[in-house]
């Protein structure tokens, strides 16, 4: 059952070339679902990887059912005519689930980790972002991440954090940390 308590959804934006994005999203979703909002995080890229983050939204669900997690990408991988129809389709796909979600009206916050990549490379269309703004219940949260957020994007929300890099790890060779960077 929704939370009514919240009168107003917004479109929230975390993007930029540093670290934190998806941290920042998750962490949004962590202190939803400890208010009892039912959140649903919906990911554009990260593909079949065992992120930590699957481990511990399993966790949490595992106490109740208003949080859930769904990975719908190919993940990062080469580029071509093939690779880019496949990621196309995929991101479709996935983007059809959250319209078909958010119609539901059974989520107070959906994100969708990853969707400024899927967009930025042209697997979604602006046509398909204003349809998905359409199907989006006036309550619900909707909170988009990833590098290259497009104007347009930027343009709609209510709240825009752009995440800069300063210093990373991997600038001196330090390859990902397990807890920290997955």
């Amino acid at each position: 059952m929704r939370n009514t308590m919240e009168n107003k959804g917004l479109i929230i934006v975390h993007t930029g070339d540093g670290k934190g994005k998806t941290t920042a999203a998750l962490g949004m979703a962590i202190r939803a679902w400890g208010n009892d909002l039912h959140v649903l995080i919906l990911q554009f890229i990260k593909g079949s990887w065992n992120y930590g983050e699957l481990k511990a939204i399993d966790a949490l669900a595992s106490l109740n059912a208003c949080i859930e997690i769904r990975q719908g990408g190919l993940g990062f991988s080469q580029r071509g005519a093939k690779a880019e129809e496949e990621h196309q389709r995929a991101a479709a796909e996935l983007l059809q689930t959250a319209m078909d979600e958010l119609q539901r009206e059974v989520w107070d916050m959906v994100i969708l980790d990853e969707f400024n990549y899927a967009y930025s490379f042209g697997f979604i269309s602006a046509g398909d972002l204003e349809r998905l703004f359409s199907a989006r219940p006036d309550g619900t949260h909707l909170i988009f991440t990833g590098r290259n957020a497009s104007q347009e994007l930027i343009d709609r929300a209510d709240l825009v954090t752009e995440m800069h890099l300063i210093k990373h790890p991997f600038q001196r060779g330090i390859k990902a940390q397990k807890g920290v960077e997955f």
